[in-house]
């Protein structure tokens, strides 16, 4: 059966108490009248309230309500928190590095708001020694509870010993803050690649003003006028001496 509500031609019903498109109360007018104002607004007649006698409908752009509800169902899912029990497992004799590996773990998922459920694993003749397994649950309780508490103290289960450790944040504080911090670093990421621009723009126009400065060096050298060559001026020709016997 379709949850979609039932909208222009599809409503089968003699008259309906119509909403206007700005939720004005119309009143309870024929159906053909308010098919006939839907027409000449340039909106759907949908049906808001089926069980309603008359039933209710509203005046509207069903397609932009649609998309609305949409997102809006979207962003409801994103910060919908589901609680999800991780699990780590233990040797009651692991090797130091390995228990810092495993300890890290357990660090991120109290981060994420998450559960973590630890089992250590008993195997031969450890399952003689619980106290092992006992002690390295303390010990791991101890040094996450900043992050976590206890929330079910360490019990036997057959061959593994099981405790389970709660975060004190919640999940959804724990998801706003990772989108917080996702939003900061790509706003970072962002003002290193303006700022990048913005210096290669700053080196293109010196680069530019170089060559326009060379450029005007060059033409000023084309447009000076040709110096002439220094002309000497003639010697004066010494005339001969008048002849004394003249």
């Amino acid at each position: 059966m379709s949850t979609e509500p039932r909208i222009n031609d599809r409503i089968r019903v003699p008259e309906v108490r119509l909403v206007g498109p700005s939720g004005e109360q119309v009143g309870i007018v024929p159906l053909a009248k308010a098919l006939e104002l839907a027409q000449e607004y340039d909106l759907d007649l949908v049906e808001v309230a089926a069980t309603a006698r008359p039933p209710v409908c509203k005046l509207m752009d069903y397609g932009k309500f649609k998309y609305e509800s949409a997102m809006k169902a979207r962003e409801a899912r994103k910060n919908q928190a589901h609680t999800v029990i991780k699990e780590m497992k233990l040797r009651p004799k692991i090797d130091p590095h390995d228990y810092d590996t495993k300890k890290g773990h357990v660090v991120r998922f109290l981060k994420q708001g998450d559960k973590v459920k630890i089992t250590i694993m008993f195997r031969g003749r450890e399952q003689s020694r619980p106290e092992l397994g006992f002690r390295l649950l303390q010990r791991l309780a101890d040094d996450v509870q900043d992050l976590g508490f206890v929330e079910s103290s360490p019990k036997q289960d057959g061959r593994n010993m099981i405790m389970v450790l709660g975060p004190h944040k919640k999940k959804t504080e724990a998801m706003a803050e990772a989108r917080a911090l996702a939003d900061a670093r790509k706003a970072e990421r962002q003002g290193r690649t303006v700022g990048s621009d913005a210096t290669a723009e700053i080196e293109d126009e010196d680069v530019v003003t170089e060559v326009e400065d060379v450029e005007d060096v060059a033409t000023e050298a084309q447009d000076a006028p040709a110096e002439e060559p220094a002309v000497e001026a003639d010697a004066p020709v010494e005339e001969p001496a008048a002849s004394q016997g003249a």
